[in-house]
């Protein structure tokens, strides 16, 4: 037990991970779990002495090995479990000092997109479309507890064996990931609910609609973080013009540009700023119909922050855990910065009776169009 109603529970081990034995738990000094749009990381610190049980045994028997050790961290706060992280071991580095007790080991690794990134492989995907050859991929992860939820893309094309296939030459997550951006989308693996289990997701970036408890800041008692600050940068937007060929010679290339509001993440001010920059887009031209505009509907749901906050907070006293990829509310930083935020990414720092987080906001646009946050 970290503190009074939050627990924290480090399972550990090949494959799959059991509790980690109490000299592992005496030893570990701190925790950082980092969660962001497409990859999530951890790092734990363990102290170290010359006759320790890491030290003596663990270490030299593989117990921390990298890439075939899994560790889940789950924090449960007022009862309720939070599975932080799940993923592999990728590095391990040991600090020893002159000074007792000073000597460190420190554990890093990433979530299991890292087992998807290891293999380069040569496969042809004749005559299957992009939701299919997600689906083929995610499968061999079964073992692994890792669930799909892939939603079918805008425009759907598939290739003739005649026409020719789709020849995946990297790894899986690269694959993943080059047709998530290619359709707009993106792909990331969410741990939870339950330990051993994640959710592997594929379509658009959409935020939970239903906000976390409002950030409140310089409102006296009523105020649950430690620090906020937010930034506008009138150089992030920007319009985007492809070239599109004329129906009738298909040779005249028609300046189109393409609208600089995401249907998916809609402005959350009353007053977007405006954009500033003007680029062109010279491939889509050479493109066939179905793949112009795939390409347009990509480029089309992708959006620019103009406005950007971090912060951090102490769980405790903000009450839960804030969550990434959702949205949160702010109160108190004034009428142009109130309102509803994306939360981009999250940032767990644990120790011996402390739980705090730093967090990065987004969205786009001054003044709040919601009348009120939910507290």
């Amino acid at each position: 037990m970290l503190v009074n109603g939050l627990y924290l529970t480090l399972l550990i081990g090949p494959s799959v991970p059991i509790p980690a034995p109490p000299p592992v738990l005496e030893a570990l000094q701190s925790v950082q779990v980092n969660t962001s749009g497409d990859r999530s990381g951890f790092q734990l610190t363990f102290t170290v002495g010359k006759n320790s049980l890491l030290q003596l045994a663990l270490l030299p028997a593989g117990f921390f090995d990298p890439i075939v050790t899994r560790v889940i961290i789950i924090a449960t706060l007022n009862g309720i479990p939070n599975v932080l992280i799940d993923g592999f071991v990728t590095r391990q580095e040991i600090q020893p000092s002159n000074e007792a007790g000073k000597s460190t080991l420190t554990i890093t690794g990433e979530d299991l997109t890292v087992a998807m990134d290891l293999l380069q492989v040569t496969l042809m995907y004749p005559a299957m479309p992009d939701i299919a050859q997600i689906n083929l991929i995610l499968a061999k992860y079964a073992y692994l507890g890792v669930v799909p939820v892939v939603l079918p893309p805008f425009i759907s094309t598939v290739r003739t064996p005649v026409d020719g296939w789709i020849t995946q030459t990297d790894t899986d997550l690269q694959h993943i990931r080059s047709l998530a951006s290619q359709n707009g989308y993106v792909f990331y693996i969410e741990p939870g609910p339950l330990p051993a289990q994640s959710i592997a997701y594929f379509g658009p970036d959409i935020r939970v609609p239903l906000p976390q408890a409002a950030l409140s800041v310089n409102m006296d008692a009523h105020t649950n973080v430690e620090s906020l600050s937010f930034s506008l940068n009138g150089l992030q937007k920007q319009i985007e013009i492809i070239n599109v060929l004329d129906p009738v010679t298909g040779r005249v290339p028609i300046p189109v540009p393409m609208p600089d509001i995401n249907i998916f993440k809609p402005p959350l001010g009353a007053r977007p700023t405006p954009p500033a920059k003007v680029v062109f887009d010279h491939t889509s031209a050479a493109l066939p119909v179905e793949e112009a505009l795939k390409h347009a509907i990509a480029r089309g749901v992708q959006s620019w922050a103009a406005i950007t906050g971090n912060g951090s907070l102490n769980v405790l006293r903000y009450g839960q855990i804030l969550r990434a990829r959702t949205l949160v509310g702010v109160r108190g930083a004034g009428l142009a910065y109130d309102g509803l935020y994306y939360v981009d990414s999250v940032t767990h720092n644990i120790k011996q009776g402390e739980y705090k987080q730093s967090f990065n906001l987004s969205r786009d646009g001054l003044v709040s169009n919601t009348p009120v946050v939910m507290a």
